[in-house]
C-alpha cells in the first residue's frame, strides 16, 4: 500500500501495472491507501490560482508540485494578471497545465468573442478549456456544440450548475447535463460551488447537498467528475464518500499540503480511515 502510478496509463500500447512510489515519502508507514501518483486520470487536485505573483508561484510549486494536478487561474484574473505569459510559463516547466476560469470563456461569449478566445487559448498555450455558463444563460444544445469544437483544440472540462443561489436545479437535470456534456466530449465536469463552496452541490451554508450528489453518483462515474471543495469540511465528505481517489477543485495554494495529507488518513479528521482495526 502507499502512493502508485494510475494502472491505465499505457507504455508502448500495454497496461503498466501499478507501480509503488515510496520515494516520494520521506519516511514508511503502514496501513497506507492507494493514492494514486502524476499522472493520474483521477484523484486530481485543481488548484485555484487569485492572482499569486511569479515569485509565489515558483515558491507553491517548490513544495506542492508533486500533489498538483492542473491550476485555473480564477474567473477573470488573467485578463488584469501582470507577466501572465512568464507566469503561465512558471507552471508549464513544472509540468503543470493552466487553464483559463470557466467565467472567462462566458465574459468572452457574451461579447460574440468566441473565436477570439480560441486564438487567446492557442496563443498562451493553453491546453485545458472551461466551459460553464454559471453566469449567462446558453441553451444546453448550443453549450454541447461549444464543448465539442474545443475538443479539437484541447482537454475539455465543462461545469455544471448555477452561480446564482437562488437558481435550484433538480438532480434529474443535472444528470441529464452531465451526461449530454460527457457525450460531447467533455473529460470532466465540473461540479459548481463558485470559489466560497456556498452554491451549486451545497447549501448556502457550505453543506453538502448530500441526496444530490449521491443521485447524481448513481449515474455519471466518479472519476469523470471534479467536485469544488474549497471547504475542509467538503474536502472531508468526498474523501469519506469516495476515498482517497476523489476529484477536488477549487483548492487554494496553501490548503494542498493539508488535503494531501487528509486523502491519505494522516490529519485528525481522517486518521481512522485506513487503519485495521485488528492491526491497529
Amino acid at each position: 500500500m502507499g502512493i502508485i502510478v494510475n494502472p491505465r496509463l499505457f507504455a508502448n500500447g500495454l497496461y503498466l501495472p501499478p507501480i509503488y512510489l515510496n520515494s516520494m515519502m520521506n519516511y514508511s508507514l503502514s496501513q497506507m491507501p492507494d493514492r494514486l501518483a502524476k499522472p493520474r486520470t483521477h484523484g486530481i487536485t485543481m488548484v485555484m490560482d487569485k492572482g499569486l505573483s511569479i515569485a509565489e508561484v515558483h515558491n507553491f510549486l517548490s513544495v506542492n508540485h508533486p500533489h498538483v494536478d492542473v491550476v485555473k487561474l480564477g474567473f477573470g484574473t488573467s485578463f488584469v494578471t501582470p507577466n501572465l505569459r512568464e507566469k503561465i510559463e512558471t507552471y508549464r516547466s513544472y509540468d503543470i497545465p493552466v487553464y483559463f476560469g470557466g467565467t472567462l470563456f462566458e465574459a468572452f461569449l457574451v461579447r460574440n468573442q468566441f473565436e477570439d478566445y480560441l486564438a487567446i487559448c492557442k496563443d498562451y498555450g493553453i491546453s485545458w478549456m472551461e466551459v460553464s455558463d454559471g453566469s449567462i444563460t446558453i441553451p444546453h444544445a448550443e453549450k454541447c456544440g461549444y464543448i465539442e469544437k474545443m475538443t479539437q483544440y484541447g482537454l475539455v472540462l465543462s461545469e455544471v450548475g448555477s452561480k446564482d443561489a437562488a437558481h435550484i436545479i433538480p438532480p434529474y437535470k443535472w444528470i441529464e447535463l452531465m451526461r449530454a456534456e460527457l457525450e460531447a466530449g467533455s473529460t470532466y465536469v465540473i461540479a459548481e460551488a463558485r470559489e466560497a463552496g456556498n452554491v451549486g452541490i451545497y447549501r448556502g451554508s457550505g453543506e453538502v447537498r448530500e441526496g444530490l450528489v449521491q443521485e447524481i453518483l448513481t449515474q455519471i462515474p466518479g472519476e469523470k467528475i471534479i467536485w469544488e471543495a474549497p471547504q475542509k469540511s467538503q474536502q472531508l465528505y468526498f474523501l469519506e464518500l469516495l476515498g482517497c481517489n476523489v476529484n477536488l477543485g477549487n483548492i487554494a495554494p496553501n490548503e494542498v499540503i493539508p488535503l494531501e495529507a487528509m486523502r491519505i488518513g494522516l490529519r485528525g479528521d481522517t486518521f481512522h480511515l485506513y487503519l485495521n482495526k485488528e492491526e491497529a
